[in-house]
């Protein structure tokens, strides 16, 4: 009997070698990325930023130091009007000057103020006089409220209250209980000399056109 012959090997299947030789799977990206990831505690802070001052507001100029009396000099000044041209007292050498110092454009009794001088502006024309307002209030503002109500006659602007100071009617005021720096509604007669004439001081605006006409028909 012939003896039986050993099988011979068969070669391993392509399949069973890329068994063998495949990598082990990766661990779950969850778990690669804890292990990449730094401790908390070591991560290095980004600079800490530093907050931006605010611009320091401009503080209000404090009360005016002078008290202007009748035949006192009338403090000169240089303004813009409400067209933005300036103005100086000087211009006016040889007239009289109604000067109203008023507190705000476009409130009730600065604008009834304003259209009573409007209105009677053709009778201090006639006595040799001119009408000048002033306040606080910056050109754009007296160029709206001058067109707003057909104002014809110069509104300066002093927003540094310099020339207010000047004249002693940038004072301490209170409303309700508050109390706040604001202009204090003053008329000054100045004559063809420059020298104040009359003051009016807290006027109160009903019957104030009259007041100033009956003091410019006294004047010489």
């Amino acid at each position: 009997m012939a003896p039986q012959r050993k099988a011979a090997k068969q070669p391993a299947s392509r399949g069973s070698i890329r068994k063998k030789t495949r990598k082990p799977a990766s661990p779950p990206a969850a778990a690669t990325a804890a292990r990449r990831a730094k401790p908390t505690a070591l991560r290095a802070k980004p600079p800490a930023r530093r907050a931006k001052r605010a611009p320091a507001a401009m503080a209000a100029p404090g009360p005016s130091a002078v008290e202007l009396k009748v035949g006192h000099p009338a403090p000169a000044f240089a303004l813009p009007n409400q067209d933005g041209h300036l103005l100086r007292l000087s211009d006016f050498a040889g007239k009289k000057v109604v000067l109203y110092c008023y507190p705000k454009d476009d409130t009730p009794g600065c604008t009834k103020e304003s259209c009573d001088f409007r209105d009677g502006l053709e009778e201090i024309h006639d006595h040799g006089a001119v009408v000048l307002g002033i306040s606080g209030d910056s050109v754009a503002s007296h160029k709206k409220f001058a067109k707003k109500f057909g104002l014809n006659f110069p509104l300066l602007s002093d927003e540094k209250k310099t020339t207010l100071r000047a004249y002693g009617v940038w004072k301490e005021k209170s409303l309700y209980g508050r109390t706040f720096m604001g202009i204090e509604r003053t008329t000054f007669i100045i004559n063809e000399q420059g020298k104040i004439d009359d003051i009016f001081r807290k006027v109160k605006v009903t019957g104030h056109l009259e007041e100033v006409l009956a003091e410019l028909d006294v004047m010489p």
